[in-house]
């Protein structure tokens, strides 16, 4: 090898090496400063409350006590004939509903109601929308997850099954991270998406198997709830908690397609028009 070869090898790692340094202090930063913003969402958010986080687990399970009472005797017959199946039933399909609706009704409104800060001082745009749904992740660990895992282990007896409900939750969070990516750039250019988006989760809840089996959907019908993502989580983690069996490949595969296919077209999205975005904010 020539002197020269050498040289311009030496001079190209020394560049890799000092871009892939460059790369780890800038994640670094990010990890920081997603943090102080997760940290401050969360105080803000439960300032002076008695239950803090665990709020976000009373709400499903109040509305799971409205749901027994009105639809437990009619649809406990697919659930075995146990109110209680269809009580825990009616739970899983409430965290995983209200899950997506507030991590990505809150995300919708991150980075216009960070605008003033964005004016100020130049931070990545993204850490707005992920730091909304990074803090209802923690919620959803600390406070539900816990509650789920019990279940779980009571039903299965099988340590497989609560890894299971782990990825099950990686999958929620990469769906709603996805729509949240492109329901907050699309505030930036549509002022009144809050209220359309309103509808719009009432359609995602109406759609998903939360109160009523899915079996009682016609099949031309249940063609079309299939292509709700939170459908295949739901009955993913329905499987895991209730049945005792471990979820099948393709309810599984379902699931991680849901989330890989919100996250890489919300993120797509979003890098699309990120040049365009402070002008607006």
């Amino acid at each position: 090898m020539s002197r020269q070869n050498f040289n311009e090898r030496f001079m190209l790692s020394h560049t890799i090496l000092d871009q892939i340094y460059i790369d780890g202090e800038s994640l670094k930063r990010y990890l920081e400063l997603l943090k102080v913003l997760v940290r401050r969402n969360l105080k803000v958010r439960y300032r002076g409350s008695f239950l803090g986080v665990y709020w976000s687990l009373l709400n499903p399970l109040m509305m799971t006590v409205v749901y027994t009472a009105i639809f437990g005797a009619t649809f406990a017959e697919y659930y075995d004939n146990s109110t209680l199946n269809y009580i825990l039933a009616a739970f899983t399909g409430l965290v995983v509903t209200n899950f997506y609706n507030a991590s990505t009704s809150q995300a919708l409104s991150s980075i216009v109601g960070n605008g003033s800060l964005l004016n100020k001082i130049k931070l990545p745009l993204s850490v707005f929308p992920t730091s909304m749904i990074a803090a209802n992740s923690f919620q959803f660990l600390v406070g539900t997850l816990p509650l789920l895992s019990i279940i779980t282990l009571l039903t299965s007896h099988n340590i497989l099954n609560i890894l299971g409900l782990l990825l099950i939750t990686l999958d929620l969070g990469l769906v709603c991270m996805g729509i949240g990516f492109f329901v907050s750039t699309l505030y930036i250019y549509f002022r009144d998406l809050p209220y359309f988006y309103e509808i719009v989760c009432f359609m995602v809840w109406i759609s998903s198997p939360v109160f009523y089996p899915a079996d009682i959907v016609p099949d031309n019908i249940k063609t079309i709830l299939l292509l709700n993502p939170l459908t295949s989580i739901i009955e993913a983690l329905r499987e895991l908690s209730l049945s005792g069996s471990f979820p099948s490949t393709l309810t599984l595969g379902r699931a991680f397609l849901s989330g890989f296919l919100a996250m890489s077209l919300g993120w797509f999205f979003f890098q699309s028009q990120k040049d365009n975005m402070m002008d607006l904010v």
